[in-house]
């Protein structure tokens, strides 16, 4: 920069991405910060509360809120669920919606479409996995999304393998409002990294165990420590409604437990950039869906009957 030049004024915002259950989320918050603050699991409804990535895009600051997958709800869990996605669109300055391009405009990206008139906040449309989609039907569904709500803009994108992600940051970098940042530059989450630690033990709980393991299970950081060789000791609970789920994740002579805390400090040790010790526990607590202090620990309102 010459002497002289000015700098330009920094910006900042929040930006919330919201949409249906596996529409990509996820995986296009953590190709938006270009690391890992979140989990991405092919089983529905895995973001419990308002998970938090920031990036960095020249002057500006972009904090990410990845939500809930919105669906209809069924349970006090589902419930709390969509109450926080909606929560979190509400109080963001930009909301992206996203929508699955296979899927298109189905029940559940419908519902979403419709309410987005109440939401009073600038909104782009981010169409999903569009490398699996033929382009006459991408553009068809980008009109018909757009004759349903108002966006600003409209992005087609595959967050997957990055195409179009870079489009995407670098508009919002322009419409949030000018402001000083609130994060140090060189930080990635708001999340405790003992909540990420959790959050990624979760990831590979339901990565070897998705079909046999309800969404209700959850994993508690209970110790971390640091030690003096410089690794990381941490300790989590694996927590299951009954004792057969229990049985499930220990598997046969504790080779499934063994195999999903292997997969979770290999990824811990890459995030923390230190050696991990995990031990996994796993216990069972009935009702746990229903007990107002676990939802206050996951950052959810807990939805009286």
């Amino acid at each position: 920069m010459t002497e002289g030049a000015l700098t330009p004024p920094t910006r900042c915002g929040f930006v919330a991405l919201i949409g249906a259950p596996n529409v990509g989320k996820s995986t296009l918050l953590n190709a938006l910060v270009g690391s890992k603050v979140t989990i991405v699991s092919h089983k529905v409804q895995t973001t419990r509360s308002l998970i938090r990535g920031i990036a960095i895009e020249g002057a500006a600051q972009l904090v990410f809120v990845d939500t809930p997958g919105i669906f209809r709800p069924k349970r006090r869990l589902d419930r709390a669920m969509v109450t926080s996605a909606w929560s979190g669109a509400h109080d963001a300055d930009l909301v992206g919606v996203l929508i699955d391009a296979r899927k298109g405009i189905d029940e559940e990206a419908e519902a979403i479409l419709t309410k987005l008139a109440g939401l009073r906040r600038p909104a782009l449309l981010v169409i999903n996995k569009v490398d699996l989609v033929e382009k006459t039907a991408l553009l068809a569904l980008a009109r018909a999304a757009n004759a349903r709500s108002t966006f600003a803009a409209t992005f087609m994108i595959s967050a997957l393998n990055g195409d179009g992600v870079g489009d995407v940051k670098a508009w919002l970098a322009h419409h949030v409002a000018p402001g000083p940042w609130l994060y140090p530059a060189d930080q990635i989450s708001d999340a405790p990294m003992r909540s990420l630690a959790a959050e990624i033990t979760r990831e590979k709980l339901y990565a070897r165990l998705h079909q046999e393991l309800p969404y209700q299970s959850t994993v508690e950081t209970e110790t971390w420590t640091e030690r003096p060789d410089g690794s990381v000791r941490i300790e989590q609970t694996i927590y299951v409604e009954r004792e057969s789920q229990r049985k499930i994740v220990l598997g046969k002579g504790g080779q499934t437990i063994k195999a999903i805390g292997t997969d979770a400090r290999r990824e811990l040790a890459a995030v923390i950039e230190a050696p991990v010790h995990l031990s996994l526990f796993v216990k069972v607590r009935e009702g746990w869906g229903d007990d107002p202090e676990r939802y206050r620990q996951m950052g959810l309102e807990f939805h009286k009957e």
